[in-house]
């Protein structure tokens, strides 16, 4: 990086300085893995030997080292030109208004509750609460090593069934929500945005904010038009951060966008286009007439639908990466 020149090309640079940030971080964990493996191979003889309190400081010492090895492992799966990038989710209720709405609100708290459990950091980018409950849209910026990565097997419509709070006859319903997740690329990245492409409005915030939202047009719409994409935000009271926060979403758009020009299908990043409705669904969570959380493309389930919905999603994350990878592209 000090080599003369290294510079002139600053985003060839970038880039590499990124993947060395990486490669150093895989050794630094693998040495971190090395040094827990000789530690606990020492615990191990001094067990063998009947030390007192060896043989249960050795049992935890092997599960956290087996828990930090199969984690290790995962990160090996994520070989993707973006894995390793922070990703983009958008969430949006299906037919069914007020019921979809609110099913596609409990995915979001679902989805930062995994957020907040697993080290890394969100930014609502946009958000549009429902009249009555729940979310109209909503898009999040994800931030981590290896966000896309994760996130990417979460890609695709998800089906609640459940005992419906807004029907007096307490009615079972069934609700969908398809999530979007792309890779954040850097600006100039990938992608070249030019400003005589862009048409920006702004307008007034709809929904709950309080005053200020109703009296000043901080919400910002872009629209690239060459593409036709058209994005928005209205998470934040400054015009200045919306129209920061819409260009993020635009930039993953026009990614997706250009890669299906290119590859006339997008199975393997954004998966196919279908109907937020039955029978296209990527997993399904019932909470009535019995609790089950099942992936349909890996078969991974489990009973626990609170800690789902609390954000343990990394058996799924798990089942879904270590599946084969012709599989997850055609889905």
């Amino acid at each position: 990086m000090s080599a003369p020149g290294f510079w002139d090309r600053p985003q060839e640079a970038r880039e590499l300085v990124h993947r060395l940030k990486l490669l150093k971080h895989h050794v630094s964990r693998m040495q971190t893995l090395q040094t827990a493996h000789d530690d606990l191979g020492v615990l191990l003889e001094l067990a063998s030997e009947d030390e007192a309190g060896a043989s249960g400081e050795a049992a935890e010492m092997a599960a956290r080292f087996l828990k930090d090895l199969e984690a290790f492992e995962l990160t090996t799966l994520l070989d993707g030109e973006h894995d390793a990038n922070n990703a983009v989710i958008a969430i949006h209720p299906g037919a069914g208004g007020t019921e979809s709405q609110d099913w596609a609100e409990m995915l979001l708290r679902m989805y930062l509750r995994w957020v907040e459990e697993n080290g890394f950091k969100a930014s609502i980018l946009d958000y549009q609460p429902g009249e009555e409950a729940g979310i109209k849209d909503a898009t999040v910026e994800i931030e981590g090593e290896y966000a896309y990565g994760y996130l990417q097997s979460e890609n695709g419509i998800h089906r609640c069934v459940r005992i419906s709070p807004y029907d007096a006859a307490k009615r079972r319903h069934t609700s969908f929500a398809s999530v979007f997740v792309l890779p954040q690329v850097e600006e100039a990245a990938d992608v070249e945005i030019r400003d005589e492409d862009l048409r920006v409005d702004t307008f007034r915030a709809s929904g709950a904010g309080g005053q200020h939202v109703n009296k000043t047009e901080s919400a910002v719409r872009i629209t690239h038009v060459p593409t036709g994409i058209v994005v928005g935000s209205q998470a934040e009271r400054s015009q200045h951060r919306n129209r920061e926060f819409a260009m993020k979403i635009l930039r993953a758009k026009l990614w997706a966008h250009l890669r299906e020009e290119e590859e006339k299908k997008l199975g393997h990043i954004t998966g196919n286009k279908k109907d937020i409705a039955w029978g296209n669904q990527i997993r399904s969570y019932v909470f009535q007439p019995y609790t089950m959380v099942k992936d349909h493309r890996t078969s991974q389930e489990t009973g626990d639908i609170q800690a789902v919905m609390d954000g343990d999603l990394n058996p799924f994350i798990d089942a879904f990466l270590r599946s084969p990878k012709r599989e997850r592209a055609a889905h």
